[in-house]
């Protein structure tokens, strides 16, 4: 008798062990297209999609915002909080567990931010993106920051994953035309050691829009 039942892990168990790998997983400092986009706005009430360790929105939280923040990975979320507390800006962040596939934080947003917003898991992007684009109030801004590909010492891509150009994650927003303005959508480049601690240039994208009523 063989035992066909096989065992699946969902993609919060597989961001989870991610995050178990080591203590920290990213350097716990703001995203730099973050910071250059965010500092002319006015602070307000921002929504941090996919946090991971905290970084973006304990950034924000120390810039003026009050910062609901989510991550599918309950180990991310921990981490995030500890690191929030530290920084003495615990108060001001709301940290909420979410499978963005599925659940969505409720209200609107000044700034909505999905930053590095991929999987590998069964990852609904461009419907959580069209969720992101309506949670924006009015006067309120969407930042979408993404790769444009994989990195040079990426030998094995996956090929389930697609790393969409900044035109087409501008197409799939499906933005109500006369609604929304765009502000920044191009490709940039920047720097980032390779496993062996060596720096390669690798290149993202962003976009900007704004939504206007």
């Amino acid at each position: 008798m063989t035992d066909d039942t096989t065992t699946t892990r969902t993609d919060a168990e597989m961001w989870d062990d991610r995050y178990r790998e080591s203590t920290r997983i990213w350097s716990g400092e703001p995203n730099t297209v973050l910071v250059r986009e965010v500092e002319g706005l006015e602070p307000g009430r921002a929504l941090d999609l996919g946090c991971g360790e905290g970084g973006d929105a304990v950034w924000l939280a120390r810039s003026g915002w009050r910062v609901t923040a989510t991550d599918i990975s309950r180990v991310a979320l921990e981490r995030a909080a500890s690191h929030a507390a530290e920084a003495g800006a615990a108060d001001r962040i709301d940290w909420q567990w979410h499978d963005l596939g599925a659940s969505f934080p409720k209200g609107e947003y000044d700034l909505v931010s999905a930053a590095f917003l991929h999987s590998m898991g069964d990852l609904p992007r461009e419907r959580i993106l069209r969720r992101a684009a309506s949670a924006v109030a009015p006067g309120g801004v969407l930042l979408v920051v993404g790769h444009a590909g994989f990195p040079t010492w990426e030998r094995n891509p996956h090929p389930e994953v697609h790393l969409p150009t900044v035109h087409e994650v501008l197409a799939s927003l499906e933005l109500p035309e006369g609604e929304w303005e765009v502000l920044r959508g191009e490709e940039y480049e920047r720097i980032q050691n390779d496993p062996e601690g060596n720096p390669t240039t690798r290149t993202d994208n962003v976009l900007k829009v704004r939504r206007l009523r």
